[in-house]
């Protein structure tokens, strides 16, 4: 007689084995969290419930399952198959693990009350020429779990370089990260192999709308332009008159251009450190 090999998902089809699986499965994800509470504070999930969950009492809802599945670097087969048995075809970059652990869902869970979704200016010294300073638009949106960064290089600081003026050339984007005192973004161009990292603090002693950091750029060090720049960030939400009046302004600007509290927090008397 031949041996009929049945997997582990058809085997478990009462509701009290599949709570149990994901009930281990939780135990096993959790052993290397010294503290239950803290790690029911970073799921944002209710420890009376998550006991449950840990118990077999109880399944998640399909949201709360999600956020289980981002934390934990895995999915929804945590309730039918044991982790241990379970093998990835393949992983998202920051979950991969090579570097599982040391990226994960922490740095990639941004708070909108740290950085809110929307339209964004910003300003900084221009790279090129220091006299000058680049003032644009981004856009912040969250998407699969993800923050992400969208903007468009000025016209005028493409010509001036010899570059493609079209919208594809000039366009830009980025990953939003959270840090320790604040957020990075690391943004690129589209095929590039050069990027810019950008890090960026909220400032409270202005505005609640403020960040201030700085920008620095992935190529070598020359004679002529520089590599890092300070940068001030503000968010505009949805207050339309400033988009629109900020799209107006945007591009290569004088420092006479530069409103006042952000000539401040770039402290241009100040060399960067």
């Amino acid at each position: 007689m031949t041996a009929t090999v049945t997997h582990p998902a058809e085997r478990a089809k009462d509701p009290a084995q599949l709570r149990a699986i994901f009930g281990e499965n939780l135990r096993s994800l959790s052993a290397d969290y010294p503290s239950i509470a803290g790690l029911c504070r970073d799921l944002g999930i209710n420890r009376t419930q998550f006991n449950r969950y840990l118990s077999g009492d109880s399944f998640p809802r399909p949201d709360v399952l999600h956020r289980i599945c981002q934390f934990f670097d895995t999915d929804a087969r945590i309730l039918l198959e044991r982790v241990e048995l379970m093998g990835n075809a393949s992983f998202d970059l920051l979950s991969h693990p090579a570097v599982a652990g040391f990226f994960g869902a922490a740095p990639i869970a941004v708070p909108t009350d740290l950085f809110p979704n929307g339209i964004y200016r910003f300003v900084r010294r221009s790279f090129i020429d220091e006299a000058q300073f680049v003032m644009g638009l981004v856009l912040i949106h969250r998407e699969d779990g993800y923050t992400f960064l969208r903007g468009y290089e000025p016209r005028e600081a493409m010509r001036s370089q010899g570059l493609s003026t079209a919208p594809r050339d000039r366009e830009f984007r980025g990953i939003v990260m959270r840090q320790e005192e604040g957020i990075m973004i690391i943004v690129t161009h589209r095929n590039s192999m050069a990027c810019s990292f950008n890090f960026l603090t909220p400032e409270t002693s202005f505005q609640r709308n403020l960040w201030e950091g700085y920008v620095t750029r992935t190529v070598r060090e020359k004679i002529s332009g520089i590599r890092a720049a300070r940068m001030v960030y503000e968010h505009l939400g949805r207050n339309t008159g400033a988009i629109l009046s900020a799209a107006r302004t945007a591009g290569l600007i004088g420092i006479q251009d530069v409103p006042p509290f952000h000539t401040r927090l770039l402290r241009l008397d100040q060399p960067f450190r």
